[in-house]
């Protein structure tokens, strides 16, 4: 008996054992990461409750306007950058350092779409009479998004100098070469894919909140 809880035990320790290994095991700049989506996604958590109690507690009836034609759109663009940007893995393992600039690039531009895009929804909202010193829950409109731009304005950074780097090294074999065969920079795909993934995702989600308020 004692030794069959004995090794229950054991068991047991190794289990957690293995779980915190792992989390040793990842690279710090992936635990980094990973400790920041955890940060961001409970800000907007905290953000979007604040919005859904402010919009109950006021009653404010939905449907008063149409919904935003601009939001719209930069949800669609924001799905074609994370899909120009779930290419470059593919690109890279390819070695085609070429085609990857031009991916890193297309994501940039959608990037930018989108951004301008979702200015021009600010814009469609004081056309409606929605406020951001105005009506609470309409002041929460223009801060999540805004707060969503400046997250993925931080991940347009990345991706810029990702791309600078990917054309110094695409000039010469030389240097193609150890940019193909280094594992650092191999990473730093891998965490800026996953960082636009999330963003993209977040945006969604953050998307569906609106429209189903609005």
């Amino acid at each position: 008996m004692n030794s069959e809880h004995e090794h229950k035990n054991r068991v047991k320790a190794g289990h957690a054992g293995s779980a915190f290994r792992r989390i040793e095991r990842l690279p710090p700049m992936l635990l980094v990461l990973y400790l920041g989506l955890v940060a961001i996604t409970s800000m907007f958590v905290i953000l979007v409750g604040a919005y859904i109690h402010t919009h109950h507690s006021n009653e404010v009836p939905s449907g008063l306007h149409p919904f935003p034609r601009y939001f719209s759109l930069s949800t669609i663009v924001l799905l074609l950058s994370s899909y120009t940007i779930g290419q470059a893995r593919t690109l890279y393992q390819r070695d085609d350092l070429v085609a990857l600039a031009r991916c890193l690039a297309a994501t940039l531009l959608l990037g930018c779409v989108f951004s301008g895009l979702q200015f021009l929804g600010w814009r469609e909202l004081v056309q409606q009479g929605v406020f951001f010193s105005g009506e609470a829950s309409g002041t929460y409109i223009y801060l999540i998004s805004a707060l969503h731009v400046v997250h993925l304005l931080g991940g347009m950074l990345y991706l810029l100098v990702l791309l600078l780097r990917v054309i110094h090294a695409e000039r010469d074999a030389i240097r193609a070469l150890v940019f193909i065969r280094n594992p650092y920079y191999r990473r730093q795909l891998t965490l800026a894919a996953t960082y636009w993934h999330f963003i993209d995702a977040l945006w969604v989600a953050l998307f569906a909140v609106f429209l189903f308020l609005y």
